[in-house]
């Protein structure tokens, strides 16, 4: 098994949430990687949890990176955090992203959870990811 492809992964995918037009125009540019200090927007998507397991072959080490991604609204309804969940899901899912190390093999949508968390609503996406390391 090898991890060493994990970093340059959420770098990709943090640099393709930031540069995607839709995501971009209904978060307003909210997409964080870590959440900034200070009150936050109405409206954002968080990178999160990875699980990581072995994918390592005889010709090669790799890993299966699952990914979580958050919507996070204070705005009534789940509209406004489907609307994004959709754009984020449409914005990874068929990209070739280039990673700085290893290569990604394939990306795939697993499943997303919404839920009320006190006044806020969040849906959790989960996707899946084969790294080849290098």
């Amino acid at each position: 098994m090898s991890y060493a492809a994990s970093a340059a992964l959420q770098e990709a995918v943090y640099a393709c949430l930031t540069a995607d037009p839709a995501v971009a125009t209904l978060t307003g540019g909210h997409v964080y990687d870590a959440l900034p200090a200070g009150p936050l927007p109405r409206l954002y998507v968080t990178l999160g949890a990875e699980s990581v397991r072995d994918a390592s072959d005889a010709t090669g080490t790799g890993a299966w990176h699952d990914l979580s991604l958050s919507v996070v609204t204070e705005i009534a309804g789940f509209r406004a955090a489907k609307d994004v969940a959709g754009a984020v899901s449409d914005a990874l899912i068929g990209r070739d992203l280039a990673l700085a190390r290893g290569r990604l093999v394939a990306l795939q949508f697993r499943k997303a959870r919404a839920r009320r968390d006190g006044a806020l609503r969040r849906i959790d996406l989960t996707f899946r990811a084969r790294v080849d390391a290098a």
